[in-house]
């Protein structure tokens, strides 16, 4: 297959594969490896596998072993073991469990929460003071995780409701 006809056919079963309800990192996880599979396949290498054994004088099972062994050591397995590493092995991952305790604990603490009280009780007689605190509070919290969806969600929580009773 010409490489037009592999990505049609690609975007083709990644779309039936989405339709079909399986989550798309799966489904990206398993074309990569199954295209990856069929980049590198060689066929003449499981034949001559077969064919040693063969020759050798091995009895069915073991040309059998022989043929699935070859069937299955393409380079594709190499480089997904390889990546997967690399990606574990990426010193920007350790903060990820940090980042999830640092939440853990602001949220068990409350302290977004009392920070958008005290910044709306100290900008008061502003107008507007509520958008005034939600703006502080959100650049505070957003410097202190580096993440905006979670400071989005949480003042979507947190400051709207108080918004609506302020009304």
């Amino acid at each position: 297959m010409t490489d037009p006809q592999v990505a049609i056919l690609m975007l083709g079963l990644f779309i039936f594969l989405i339709m079909l309800g399986f989550p798309i990192a799966f489904t990206l996880m398993g074309m990569a490896v199954g295209f990856g599979y069929y980049a590198y396949f060689d066929g003449r290498r499981m034949w001559r596998a077969y064919d040693r054994a063969i020759e050798e004088g091995a009895g069915f099972f073991e040309q059998i072993e022989a043929y699935i062994g070859a069937f299955l050591n393409n380079r594709i397995f190499d480089l997904f073991v390889n990546q997967t590493y690399s990606v574990m092995a990426n010193d920007v991952l350790t903060a990820v469990p940090l980042f999830l305790f640092m939440g853990y604990i602001v949220e068990r603490a409350n302290i977004v929460a009392r920070l958008f009280g005290t910044l709306n009780i100290a900008a008061r007689n502003l107008p507007g003071s509520m958008a005034v605190a939600s703006l502080i509070t959100c650049a505070l919290f957003a410097t202190a995780t580096g993440i905006v969806g979670a400071v989005v969600t949480l003042m979507g929580l947190l400051a709207f409701p108080a918004m609506l009773r302020a009304r």
